[in-house]
Order: C-alpha cells, then structure tokens, then sequence
C-alpha cells in the first residue's frame, strides 16, 4: 500500500524532527538523497561532461535543489557541468553560497548575470542562457515550488520549462512545481516530471489524480516520525491522507477460497441490470461475477437480456433469491414510459434491492433512483459514477450544485466525490483516468486513487465490468473501500494484460480476470 501523508501532517513532523535535530541536519539529509538519485541518473556515456540544470525558487524546495547541486559536486567527483538557475528574487542564501563554493554556475533569470547594459537587455541575456543551458541538459531538477506551493506557474517558469530539450531527465524536487501538493486540483499549468524525489514520505500530490505528474517516485528516508500523534508516543497514530493499492496488496485483500467453502460461504452476486433496451450491460457485469470467483451469481432481468445471459453464461441462475450483495443499474432505463411494464418491473426489482439491508453496489441507471441515503443507511453501499453521472446526481439532490457539470467535477473530484459521500453516506467510486474511492467523511478512511489501467479500457461496457467485479468482492465481505480500490486495480491490470499496447474490448477486460487474479496471487507468493 503506498501511503501519503497532508502537507499539514508532514509540517508537524517536520518541526518535530527539526527541534531534536542540529540546525538545516533535515534539509541536509534531503539533498544529499537529492544528489545521490541525481548521480544515479546521469549519462553513462563518458565520452562528454554531462550536464545537470536546477531551476530554483526561493523557499526551502530552492535550497534543497541547491544543496544538492553542491554534494553532487562532491559525490560525482568527475568533470561536471553544474548551473542554478534563479527564478525567484527571493533566495535560500545559505543554499546559494554552498552553490557557488562548490563551483556552480549562477545564472539570475530574474535580473541577468552580467554587467552593463540596460536592465531588459542583462535579464535577456541571463535569460537566453539559461535557455541554451535547459536546452542541452542532461538532467534538469525541478526546485521551484515545495508543499507549500499552488496550482500554476509564474510566466518566467513557464518560459523556462519550454526550453528543456526532449531527452532531459527532469526531476521534480519534492513535489513537481504548479502541480496542487494535496492533489486536490487536477489539471492546468505545472511541471510534468519524469521522476520525483520526495523526502520523508508521499504527499497525496504522488498518489492522487495528479499523480502522472510526478513520473516515477523515489522516496528518500530523512527521519521523520509520522506514525504517531506528536502529543505522546502512545498517542494514536496519525492517518493517512491518501492511498493507492498495489499489485503486492493483492494476496491480503483479495478473498481466496478455503477447503470448507462453497457457493455461500463465497458470496452470491444478485445483478439487476440492463432491460430490453440495454441488453449488453447485464452480460458484463455478470460475467465479470462469474469470472472474479463469486460463489454463485443470480440475475434479475426481463426476458431479452436473461435469454442473452442464459445462452452466454450458463453459471448464472435467474430470478429473486439469496444473494449476499446486489449490483443494482449498469444499463438500467430509470424512467421507462409507463406503458413499458417489463420496464418497471425492473425498476421496482432494482428499488427492493436498493431498500435491503445488503450491501449494494449502485451503478448508472441506479444511481437516479436515489434520492437521499439508502433506507438501511447502516447497509454498505459502494456508488460507482462516472464524472456526468456524479455531476447529474449532486445537481438533483444538493441545491449547493446547482448548475453543476462534468467539467467542474473533473477539476475537483475529490471535491465532489466528498460531497456526494457525506450526502448520500456512501462510499463513492467516481471513475476515470484516474479512479478515486472517497469513503464517507465520518469514517476517517484515507481517500484512495487507482490508475493502473490503459488509456484503452475507456470503453463502452468497462463500468459495466467493473460494477460486476466490485459487487463480486462485496458480496465476499470485503468493506466498500476495499472492494471498490481492489476491483480498479484488477479491472486494469486486466485491461493490460488481455491485449497489452492495443485496443480492448470491456468483455475481454471480464474474461482475463481469473488469469490475471491468478498472476497477481502467484507474485505475491513469489515475494514471500
């Protein structure tokens, strides 16, 4: 599990750390890791001097980028062309003189660096060098903005970021600068970092939607205490922000069957899906059921699609019956016309399951059924929009969202995954590029983001997949968070697998999911 604490979590740990520490031992710490990475990628080719650019602000991020540039002087112990470039008329001062004493090139693009001349002309030419510089780079560091920074960039970064020449390893300090530290807003100008070193641990910025921002992250130890409270060494642990489940965490959460087991004991997957209309969803979601090693899985449908999933899946049984969670709306018509009586009859099926004190995993259509928090609130409950329908959902149901749309969601989605987690008391899935699982604020779970399918999977049918899977692992007991994190994850990774670098279709995205369950099962029983 990769977890990642707030900024307002690692300040404290920081102060913590740095009261018992000599004075900058932590920032001391974080470069020489800083400059230990940096050596690691540099050019093997010896044939010329490679050369390393940092960009760097004014607050600690800068100093942190230009210590580095000072032990990297000393680690590599070779020929090297090393050069700062100032961004901010703020400076981290003992930062710059370490800089200059280890034979750093200061380049001040915000005044210039050379004598003479009017002022628009020095900071120019200070300008076209850092330009050139950026542009034949071997490796360029990102130390502009820290965890305190914003979303955005000032004019002169965005500048100089557009000089840095293709093959340039840029490595983002901390946090990649412009990009929000809490990953709470996603989007709009920042820097896209080939890799990121963070120091202590992650930041929610490395595990939420912003996460692509980062590239590979590389987290250096600098001692800092964050699994407890400051207030006393018994005190309770402090929390995570934010999580991401990873193929290692798949053993432990995934509901491997016992000798004694059967089709109960497994969990059976009650599906009310589809109607005549939208046949395909229902064959999805239950054989994504059938495919994820539910114990038994029951459909309730019209006659279309049940003669559908009959001839396709002949595992499933059909009609009311014992089940131990219900996947209620993939391709579900919520307002039939009212002479369309098979319609309604599935409206009334998905209702029922919907006012049981099951578990339920509500998807598409079920989601315009609800007008408040289920009847049996205390039932877990796992909503699995996608950025339309949650934007659709909130502007029915919260007068805060009126008028709100699907661009605004996408933009702050955890914004709105929240808000419709504490209105509806529910765990919500919203879907995505990136997928985040928001349990209800009242529980003080960690948010969690999974990104771990092809851009591919975005397909018409993959959420129908996907409902079948998570309802699978609800049904198998496991807690909305988990079912619906663990579910993105293997959706995705199957996704891959059925046709790695290439198109999928969502029906094979449920048939590779017993081979790639397996997979992830038998890598865990490699490592230990």
């Amino acid at each position: 599990m990769i977890q990642a604490w707030s900024v307002d979590d690692v300040r404290a740990a920081e102060e913590r750390a740095m009261a018992q520490l000599p004075d900058g031992e932590l920032m001391q710490r974080a470069a020489t890791g800083l400059a230990q990475v940096v050596a690691a990628r540099l050019p093997d080719d010896t044939s010329t001097q490679p050369l390393v650019v940092a960009l760097v602000g004014g607050g600690n991020n800068g100093g942190d980028a230009l210590w580095a540039l000072a032990h990297l002087a000393d680690l590599v112990g070779e020929p090297l062309d090393l050069v700062a470039v100032l961004t901010s008329e703020h400076r981290h001062e003992e930062g710059l003189r370490a800089a200059r004493r280890a034979k750093v090139e200061i380049v001040d693009a915000t005044r210039g660096g050379s004598k003479g001349g009017s002022k628009a002309r020095r900071r120019s030419k200070a300008l076209d060098h850092a330009v050139e510089a950026l542009a034949v780079a071997d490796v360029v560091l990102d130390g502009v903005l820290g965890i305190g920074g914003r979303p955005g960039l000032p004019d002169l970064v965005t500048e100089l970021l557009e000089a840095i020449g293709a093959d340039a390893h840029v490595i983002a300090v901390d946090v990649p600068s412009g990009v929000d530290p809490m990953g709470e807003i996603v989007g709009g100008a920042g820097v896209f970092a080939d890799e990121t070193v963070t120091f202590g641990c992650a930041k929610p910025v490395h595990v939420l939607g912003t996460a692509s921002r980062c590239g590979m992250l590389t987290v250096v130890d600098i001692g800092l205490d964050l699994g407890r409270d400051h207030a006393s060494a018994s005190a309770a642990r402090t929390a995570p922000a934010a999580e991401r489940v990873d193929h290692d965490d798949v053993a432990a959460l995934w509901p491997v069957p016992g000798p004694e087991d059967d089709k109960y004991s497994r969990g059976v997957v009650g599906v009310v899906a589809g109607g005549e209309v939208y046949t395909g969803a229902p064959l999805l979601s239950v054989t994504a059921a059938v495919c994820a090693g539910a114990g038994m899985v029951r459909y309730v449908g019209p006659p279309g699609p049940t003669q559908l999933v009959r001839a396709e899946v002949p595992e499933a049984v059909h009609g009311t019956g014992r089940v131990q969670a219900w996947v209620v709306g993939p391709g579900l018509d919520a307002h039939p016309h009212s002479w369309d009586q098979l319609g309604l009859a599935q409206v009334e099926a998905a209702r029922r399951a919907l006012d049981s004190e099951l578990p339920c995993l509500v998807d598409a259509g079920g989601l315009d059924l609800l007008d408040g928090p289920r009847t049996h609130a205390g039932a877990r409950t796992l909503l699995t929009p996608h950025a339309g329908e949650l934007a659709r959902l909130l502007a029915r149901l919260d007068p805060e969202a009126s008028g709100l749309d699907r661009e605004r969601v996408v933009v702050e989605p955890l914004r709105w995954a929240r808000r419709a987690a504490e209105l509806l008391r529910a765990t919500v899935l919203l879907k995505g590029s990136t997928t985040y699982v928001v349990p209800p604020p009242a529980s003080g779970l960690a948010v969690r983001a999974q990104a771990d399918a092809p851009a591919w999977a975005g397909t018409a049918g993959s959420g129908d997949v996907l409902a079948g899977l998570a309802g699978t692992l609800l049904a198998a007991g496991l807690d909305p968070v988990d079912a619906g994190s663990l579910a993105a994850l293997v959706h995705g990774v199957a996704a891959h697998d059925a046709n790695p670098g290439g198109p999928v279709r969502a029906l094979e995205i449920a048939q590779q999911v017993p081979r790639t369950v397996a997979r992830l099962l038998a890598r865990a029983a490699e490592v230990g």
